[in-house]
């Protein structure tokens, strides 16, 4: 994993990289001749004959001091540098691959979501932090090499009493590492949770039903409720850190005043010289820091590289859906779309939601399908998207299966409307040209799919017309010191700008529209309507609604039931014929009689 980091930085900055690498050495390398020159300064003064020649000395000591100060200064700022360059290619990586699954079922594990949270966290920040810590272990390591050269000099036995004094601390540390990891996996539903009720509390859509239904007070004690669980599992932690580390510390300041008092021992007997002594204290404290340092250092690596694992294992992953390293391209509809005895349920452990279901969609006709909710109908909207693969039965196109074809161009060759769309919060202009990206600088094929969605006339009442930003909570403009708010749009608005997001993608092979008018009143839908009957011209189409009068025109009607298919035909057919459609058609029409 630390391979995977150092492979990223190097590969998008190299130079930084290297630069960091020579002000490390030499920032290692300065501590250990300060240490020397004072002690060449300490024998020149207290030589017999008194010192001799003190400026060469003390000129050196000035440079390894300023070497010490400077490099340090430059790599901070190296480290920022490298640390904005690698998280932005860190998380281009990420959300590529969160763009590379073809599916939706990993947006629906909780466990991915999880590890998605820890991916965010780690591809902007991981990957510079473990540089970072690498860059700090190699001086530590350095540091603690001249340092302890020059312990041996003066004395052997010290040399290995104070690296053998670390050894508690390096298992330790390492312990402490692994605890703050497993700690971060034990409370990342728990903040996930806290976010969420975060989110929900100070969201626009939100406001009105908690004002109105007066939950405010219960959310935010949600939301509280998640915080202090989390709190009692980081508290457990830094305890457990806190009793360690003050261990730890008297350990290593017992080491050091058994050094102490030896060298002070040795300089009065005469064995060691005043410049000995001053060498062996600033060693064998810059030993103990350096190597609590890389102690330290190594732990905070181990927690990083835990945490970067599941950056790598979300832009490392498996396809969700499996993809022919060879797909078949997709050619234009010619025949029609069948699904063939399909069986389907989201989990293993749940209850099937299609059973069996086998449909026939023929080119240039109009298919609808009713049934109530749960019934499976928005289902079999998200297997044609290829969203889900069946777990039985297959959908084929023109007889090719949907997983021999490539995705992205079978979904090329779909426009859609769902009952879910998205408000974007963009300009309103984008929002409607984001339904084909190429049209996004084509102003006049946005403004003729507004027309035809009936959302011209109130885009251009706006107040910067098709560049008005279409949000609550963020500003106007691309600086950074935007002052103009947002516009936001009534519902009905935001459905006719989805559905011109449908009509830019006209000439589509197929036109699937999942509830498109449930926001809209009875005049706006019948327009629209008459829109899609234009957009559709002699494509295939696949409209999902519980309105029934909205496709009583449907070429033909697929009734589903529990997952099946109960009841096909006309309208005509259906609402003369004893069954579930009449039933439906019966119960809409008496509340229009009544």
């Amino acid at each position: 994993m630390a391979i995977a980091a150092w492979q990223l930085a190097w590969r998008v900055a190299a130079r930084t990289t290297i630069a960091q690498l020579v002000l490390t050495v030499l920032g290692a390398g300065a501590p250990v001749a300060v240490a020397w020159l004072t002690k060449l300064v300490f024998d020149q003064l207290s030589a017999p004959g008194g010192p001799t020649n003190l400026m060469w000395p003390i000129i050196g000591l000035v440079a390894a001091s300023v070497m010490t100060a400077v490099p340090a200064q430059v790599l901070r700022y190296l480290r920022a540098e490298q640390g904005r360059i690698v998280a932005l290619a860190a998380l281009d990586q990420l959300y590529a691959a969160v763009n590379r699954l073809v599916g939706l079922g990993r947006f629906e594990d909780p466990q991915f979501a999880d590890r998605l949270r820890f991916a965010r966290h780690a591809g902007g920040s991981g990957p510079a932090e473990i540089m970072a810590v690498s860059m700090n272990l190699l001086q530590q390591v350095l540091v603690t090499a001249g340092f302890v050269v020059s312990l041996v000099t003066v004395s052997p036995v010290l040399a290995i009493i104070v690296l053998v004094g670390t050894l508690p601390a390096v298992g330790a540390e390492f312990a402490l590492a692994r605890r703050r990891a497993e700690a971060m996996n034990t409370v990342g539903p728990t903040e996930r949770r806290e976010l969420f009720y975060g989110q929900l509390l100070s969201d626009v859509d939100a406001a009105t039903e908690i004002r109105l239904f007066g939950v405010g007070s219960f959310l935010r004690e949600r939301m509280l409720r998640e915080r202090r669980t989390a709190n009692r599992v980081q508290r457990a932690m830094d305890r457990r850190a806190l009793s360690t580390e003050a261990l730890l510390t008297l350990l290593s300041t017992g080491v050091a005043c058994g050094c102490l008092i030896w060298v002070v021992n040795a300089a009065a007997d005469g064995t060691v010289t005043l410049g000995d002594v001053a060498m062996l204290v600033a060693a064998v404290a810059a030993v103990q820091t350096a190597l609590l340092g890389m102690v330290r250092d190594a732990a905070g690596a181990h927690t990083q590289l835990l945490m970067f694992s599941h950056y790598l294992a979300v832009v490392e992953a498996e396809p969700d859906l499996p993809v022919p390293a060879h797909s078949r391209p997709v050619a234009p509809l010619r025949h029609g779309i069948e699904l063939r005895d399909v069986w389907f349920r989201y989990r293993e452990d749940l209850p099937w939601v299609l059973r069996g279901v086998t449909i026939t969609i023929p080119k240039g006709q109009a298919v609808a399908l009713v049934g109530y909710n749960g019934a499976g109908k928005t289902t079999i909207i998200k297997l044609l998207c290829r969203y889900y693969d069946p777990d039985r039965g297959a959908i084929l196109w023109d007889g090719v299966d949907l997983r021999d074809l490539d995705p992205v161009q079978l979904r090329a060759r779909i426009a859609g409307v769902f009952q879910d769309f998205v408000s974007y919060e963009l300009s309103a202009a984008e929002n409607i040209g984001i339904g084909d990206v190429e049209a996004l600088t084509d102003r006049s094929r946005i403004e003729t799919a507004a027309r035809n969605a009936g959302v011209h006339d109130i885009v251009r009442t706006l107040p910067h017309g098709y560049d008005t930003l279409l949000s609550r909570i963020y500003f106007a403009g691309d600086d950074l010191n935007g002052t103009t708010p947002g516009t936001m749009l009534s519902g009905g608005q935001w459905q006719r700008v989805a559905i011109a997001r449908s009509f830019l993608r006209g000439g589509r092979d197929l036109l699937i529209l999942d509830e498109p008018s449930a926001r809209l009143d009875a005049e706006a839908e019948h327009e629209i309507h008459q829109g899609f009957q234009r957009l559709r011209n002699d494509g295939t189409s696949l409209l999902v609604s519980h309105r029934l009068g909205t496709i009583r025109e449907a070429d033909l009607i697929l009734v589903l039931d529990a997952g099946t298919v109960v009841q096909a035909g006309p309208h005509d057919e259906l609402v003369e014929t004893p069954g579930p459609y009449a039933e439906l058609f019966s119960l809409q029409a008496a509340g229009y009689r009544d």
